[in-house]
């Protein structure tokens, strides 16, 4: 069942165009017909977020014989993005979505709960795109181990 306001398998999946890490900016209809894989978290440079971007950037080179792009996205800026990527050598790419607008289209903004405390914040989520541009799978509410390499099974069999 999808929650209400998450995007679901086999619609098209909401296009933007924000900065990304090293200058520039991406816009996710650009990348067809590539797959994309599009990675939701909360916060650079903290545990699960900096796992979860070393296990995508360590099998880059598998995700690109696919033929998928893996794409991080937060609410950091483009700044925090390029310190983020120096500092533990990653290799995907990281797009700001400081003003959220991409987070609420994708259904993955929302309040959040930890030691008692609720506020808002990215659920970490993870959307594979097709070569088309149609969403086909959604994992929402992701642990981050053996996240990466599910995903990438995934891919290779679309």
């Amino acid at each position: 069942m999808i929650e209400p306001g998450k995007i679901a398998p086999g619609t098209p999946a909401p296009d933007f165009t924000l900065p990304r890490n090293g200058g520039g900016s991406l816009a996710l209809s650009a990348l067809r017909p590539k797959k994309v894989v599009l990675y939701f978290y909360p916060k650079d440079d903290t545990p699960g977020c900096t796992t979860e971007a070393l296990d995508f950037s360590r099998l880059k080179d598998e995700f690109d014989a696919a033929g998928t792009v893996v794409v991080g996205i937060s609410k950091d800026s483009v700044q925090s993005h390029d310190k983020f990527c120096a500092k533990h050598d990653l290799g995907v790419i990281l797009v700001s979505d400081e003003g959220g607008d991409i987070c609420e289209r994708y259904g993955v903004w929302g309040e959040k709960s930890m030691y008692g405390k609720t506020f808002m914040g990215i659920e970490r989520t993870t959307v594979l795109i097709d070569g088309a541009g149609k969403v086909a799978r959604v994992w929402n509410r992701v642990k981050v181990p053996g996240h990466a390499a599910e995903v990438l099974d995934a891919a290779r069999a679309l």
